[in-house]
């Protein structure tokens, strides 16, 4: 009987021993973190959740679970536990950003949309918000919205690359070829060594039927970039409305030596088969 009473002392004297405080949870959940240490991290963050449901500080729990988890891969969990966060604090607009960013992560459009709006409403020039939202209007064909929001964007960060290639890519595609032409130049003046504004200069010459200029910008990109598959399709796209049959089915050639399957390439190469 004394051997079971001290066996009981005992395991009560152990879970005392390892009993840890709501405090002591989270620096161990934040050092695993720093080590990346990210499952241990999670299940530290869920015992703290768990020992003082009601604290205040709980949004922010949830908030770097749903990051661990995030980072962990189980993105509907992190998603879970970002809305868990923002039903305690709904104005935070980190929390915001965060779920809105893994909403547009999994291509959840509409969602992320609402998320962004909501932090444009706490925030005006909040530059993460109106750059993300400009992209989904893009993505929706709402030009003239995703316009404002680079010229908001451009109005607080005047030499953003991204706002910059956004308004002349908007301006593209509201057929204000001239005004998209003009910045992707400045652009380019900038950015002498960016193969990817040659392409995108390269695609609005070729909107504007002025082939030779877009020849001329993806020869250059080549140059930079020889290992580029697709500088070589859009090359021999060129080639083939130039009736350049031969030099068309060369670039095809060599996109699907640089690993373009070639089924995906089977149309242009028969199109460009002869002299």
């Amino acid at each position: 009987m004394k051997r079971v009473q001290l066996l009981i002392v005992a395991c009560f004297m152990g879970l005392q021993l390892f009993a840890q405080t709501y405090d002591e949870l989270i620096n161990h959940a934040m050092d695993a973190i720093e080590k990346d240490s990210l499952y241990q991290a999670e299940g530290y963050l869920k015992k703290a959740l768990q020992l003082e449901p009601a604290n205040m500080r709980n949004a922010l729990l949830f908030s770097n679970l749903g990051t661990v988890q995030r980072r962990i891969g189980r993105n509907k969990e992190a998603l879970e536990s970002y809305s868990l966060a923002l039903n305690l604090t709904p104005y935070s607009i980190t929390m915001l950003l965060n779920r809105a960013s893994l909403y547009l992560e999994m291509d959840y459009l509409d969602k992320a949309y609402v998320d962004y709006c909501n932090v444009i409403d706490l925030d005006a020039k909040n530059t993460e918000a109106l750059q993300f939202r400009a992209y989904i209007y893009m993505r929706r064909r709402q030009y003239q919205e995703a316009k404002n929001d680079y010229q908001s964007l451009l109005e607080t960060l005047p030499d953003d690359k991204t706002a910059r290639i956004g308004m002349a890519m908007v301006n593209q595609k509201m057929q204000r070829y001239r005004e998209a032409l003009e910045e992707f130049n400045r652009l380019i003046v900038d950015y002498p060594k960016d193969v990817s504004l040659l392409k995108a200069r390269a695609e609005l010459e070729v909107d504007m039927n002025t082939l030779d200029l877009a020849l001329l910008d993806l020869e250059n990109a080549v140059r930079m970039a020889p290992n580029d598959a697709e500088l070589y399709v859009m090359c021999g796209e060129i080639y083939l409305a130039q009736g350049r049959k031969r030099e068309a089915y060369v670039a095809f050639e060599k996109a699907v030596e640089l690993g373009i399957p070639r089924p995906q390439l089977q149309n242009q190469l028969k199109a460009s088969k002869g002299k």
